[in-house]
């Protein structure tokens, strides 16, 4: 609590005076280039990757970045109403599904029930993934190599949420008509890389090379 506290105060006198200028002039409204759609992991920092400035990222958050197919439905749907909030109040020109390396939710769907029973709603969630699961078993059939696995199925997934995106017919309508780009990007933690896919080469290509 005391370092929380700490930080805001530092917060007002430091970061907030430093962009006083750009908090004064985001006051009226924002106009965020980019949805950025990441993991809730809290070593997964998405201005601070992007290295963007309040007002620039709407961000969503969730376990292992997932975005559920479209529908509309009475029940309240937090990614899905972002999303749409998004694209067609905010009319982002980018969408960013940001997968993450060591992700606890990708790892979670290999878990056998078992293993999840005290997770009820967050096995639920991953659900969402659970292609992604088929594709790795099939691709790595031995399941020797478990850091082979958890790379491959980090990638798989933001792919697959990719897909998931272009069932939002908005999204699909915007992307043809070349007034929205979606991107699938893979952040390393330990090494600070960020691959994103390439459709061309059907493999993440490292985008922040030294």
């Amino acid at each position: 609590m005391e370092k929380l506290l700490k930080g805001v105060v530092h917060f007002r006198k430091s970061d907030f005076e430093a962009h006083k200028e750009l908090f004064s002039e985001l006051e009226s409204g924002q106009h965020p280039h980019t949805l950025f759609i990441g993991c809730s992991d809290s070593r997964v920092v998405p201005h601070m990757i992007t290295q963007t400035l309040p007002g620039e990222l709407f961000i969503i958050r969730n376990i292992a970045n997932m975005v559920p197919r479209y529908r509309i439905a009475d029940e309240y749907l937090s990614t899905t109403s972002g999303i749409e909030y998004a694209v067609k109040a905010l009319e982002v020109e980018t969408i960013v599904v940001c997968g993450h390396s060591n992700c606890g939710g990708c790892a979670l769907i290999h878990q056998p029930v078992e293993a999840k029973r005290d997770l009820p709603n967050a096995s639920k969630w991953l659900e969402l993934a659970s292609s992604v699961k088929e594709q790795v078993n099939r691709e790595l059939p031995d399941h020797n190599d478990e850091k082979a696995r958890a790379w491959l199925t980090e990638q798989m997934n933001v792919l697959e949420q990719l897909k998931h995106l272009l069932t939002y017919p908005y999204i699909k309508e915007k992307v043809i008509n070349g007034k929205l780009q979606l991107l699938g990007w893979h952040y390393i933690i330990s090494t600070g890389e960020v691959y994103q896919y390439d459709k061309e080469q059907e493999s993440f290509v490292l985008l922040n090379s030294q």
